[in-house]
């Protein structure tokens, strides 16, 4: 079949190198427009528009579908359209651009998690298994009708991790709901059961609380890591803490909230047990191994919970 691949960010790459692949053709590649990064803000191509003109594949940039973009996607008069995380809402002009519609690859097994961050939230939500699914989309949020599903364990260590992983397995259901369009053997079912929704993930989101038990604060810390980064305030300085995992040794009762030293690791009470922490970035500091920090500045107490101060803006810090 023709058509138009839409798609921003890493984890869309695989599935535009298995359309490549595929035999389908790519007419144009749809992605969001150049963004600046870094602290120095550099504008950068998004890496879906990064390996389009690698392949040599004609790139439209729009941050919303209106207007102009409408009429190049019609003028391109293809079958359908690929969606893997573009990051705009496609209205009833767009959707109808395509003779068979749009269709998206979503990381979790519809109709759980919908939204902005599916895997994050099932992270946080301490879920061990998940998947992917191809849907038709509507003008709805992520309710268009089930062409395929896979459940894949969702045991990664962080957010980076699981994606990525997710990124690769997704992309050849998305081609193989594809192929069963160009086939006419497509069947499209209604999503069942009950809906829950996964709101884009805040730097509040990400503020761990030691009162919780080390198993919701170590699900919580995963998902949110790399970013915006597990966090907790050192007398009201935001202090981001990666690499928590169940301490393994009986290393006595716990005290909530005290990051210290044992037998040359370091370790943060939580309301039931102890947690081992891999590295520690100190407001306004680079990150650094948590041992290392220790040794530097002795035990540390982060603040309660109830805190009420705000994060800073840095983005850098979590922001």
């Amino acid at each position: 079949m023709d058509i138009v691949f839409a798609g921003t960010p890493d984890v869309a790459v695989p599935a535009l190198d298995a359309f490549v692949e595929s035999g389908h053709r790519i007419r144009a590649v749809l992605t969001r427009p150049d963004a600046p990064v870094g602290r120095k803000r550099i504008l950068t191509p998004s890496p879906v528009k990064a390996r389009a003109l690698e392949l040599g594949l004609e790139v439209i940039e729009a941050s919303r579908l209106r207007g102009d973009v409408i009429t190049q996607l019609r003028a391109l008069d293809v079958d359908a359209v690929a969606v893997v995380a573009y990051g705009a809402i496609a209205g009833p002009a767009a959707l109808a651009s395509a003779r068979l519609g749009w269709f998206n690859l979503h990381f979790s097994l519809l109709p759980a998690h919908r939204g902005a961050a599916p895997v994050q939230r099932a992270l946080i939500a301490g879920e061990t298994c998940s998947g992917v699914s191809v849907f038709k989309i509507d003008e709805g949020m992520d309710s268009g009708p089930l062409l395929r599903r896979l459940e894949l364990p969702l045991d990664h260590p962080d957010v980076a991790a699981a994606l990525a992983d997710y990124a690769v397995k997704g992309a050849p259901e998305l081609v193989a709901a594809f192929d069963d369009l160009e086939a006419g053997t497509a069947v499209l079912s209604l999503q069942t059961g009950q809906p829950s929704h996964a709101d884009k993930i805040t730097v509040d989101d990400a503020h761990l609380d030691f009162s919780t038990t080390a198993a919701a604060v170590i699900d919580r810390s995963r998902g949110v890591s790399p970013a915006p980064g597990p966090w907790a305030e050192v007398d009201g300085k935001r202090t981001k803490i990666f690499g928590l995992a169940l301490a393994s040794a009986d290393i006595g009762a716990s005290e909530p909230g005290l990051l210290t030293t044992w037998n040359k690791t370091a370790v943060l009470g939580c309301a039931d047990a102890w947690v081992t922490v891999d590295t520690i970035q100190p407001f306004g500091k680079a990150r650094m191994a948590a041992v290392d920090f220790l040794r530097g500045h002795g035990d540390v107490r982060f603040d309660p919970i109830t805190t009420t101060s705000r994060p800073d803006a840095d983005p850098e810090q979590g922001a």
